[in-house]
């Protein structure tokens, strides 16, 4: 009779218990699936920056807080002022020249401020002058993707980019990819990549923020 009475005890804690590890397995499938989820919305976010990239007249900068640096294409436009107004590039020196108030200095400066200098500049000529800068590309914040990948090559580093974004940007792996052995080049240091993983939202330490000059291969 005690031993039936604890197999019964076994059983009905056995059965009790087998549920709850089922719920716990469900739960890590599901944040899994929740994680995965952002990983891919991620990569749609960087498709969409891509496609602004390719088809708005300015570069989609941060007026106030993104740095010039050489060879970023400028527009410049002064109201009323079309012999001072139009497109200008930052030179290798980091300055720019623009009729009648000649060199200024836009390395390192934003485009706000870099406005700012210029209106500064002209108020020497005219009264209470309009200026209005922006930035039509970005060529001094760039990253490479190449290998074994649908559209590689350079592109402009504009907005916060991860390496997932990036290789969704240059429109995904091919076939013939190894996933799991992608490299990312940065100032003589070899970073490594596995693009499953990340795609599975495992392991996202690894989709680090890219810096100027990263080179993403995908063998």
């Amino acid at each position: 009779m005690k031993k039936s009475f604890a197999y019964l005890l076994l059983f009905t804690i056995s059965a009790v218990q087998a549920p709850a590890q089922q719920s716990s397995g469900g739960g890590e499938q599901k944040q899994r699936s929740e994680d995965a989820s952002e990983v891919k919305e991620e990569a749609t976010g960087a498709k969409s920056t891509a496609e602004q990239l390719a088809s708005g007249p300015n570069a989609p900068v941060d007026p106030k807080s993104f740095q010039l640096g050489p060879e970023d294409v400028l527009m410049v436009r002064v109201w009323n002022q079309p012999q001072i107004s139009g497109v200008v590039s930052v030179r290798p020196d980091g300055k720019i020249g623009l009729p009648l108030i000649g060199e200024i200095e836009a390395k390192g400066t934003t485009p706000h401020e870099l406005t700012q200098k210029v209106t500064e500049a002209l108020s020497t000529y005219y009264k209470d002058p309009l200026v209005m800068i922006t930035v039509q590309a970005v060529r001094s914040r760039k990253y490479y993707v190449t290998g074994q990948i649908a559209k590689g090559g350079m592109f402009p580093l504009v907005t916060p980019t991860t390496v997932l974004q990036a290789i969704s940007i240059a429109g995904g792996p091919t076939e013939w990819a190894d996933l799991k052995k992608i490299t990312i080049l940065r100032n003589g240091k070899v970073l490594k990549f596995n693009y499953k993983d990340a795609i599975k939202g495992k392991n996202l330490d690894q989709n680090i923020l890219l810096e100027g000059g990263d080179h993403i291969i995908v063998p």
